[in-house]
């Protein structure tokens, strides 16, 4: 299973934007996922943050032409 620090961009395995990764830890208290990576991103001018299960993340890997 792939390890993710703070700060790392990653997308869910199915697609879908790219996200920061704000936080890791157990949310099994409160989202009830062990291996949590919280992730923030934009839509549009709103910040949006979600808990998703570190299984269902990708490391996003940054071209230098994306810039």
């Amino acid at each position: 299973m792939p390890k993710f620090e703070k700060g790392d961009e990653v997308r869910l395995k199915s697609g879908g934007p790219v996200m920061t990764v704000e936080g890791i830890g157990d949310y099994s208290f409160g989202a009830g996922i062990e291996d949590g990576v919280v992730c923030i991103w934009f839509e549009g001018a709103e910040l949006k943050d979600h808990i998703f299960d570190a299984a269902t993340l990708v490391k996003h890997s940054s071209h230098a032409s994306d810039t």
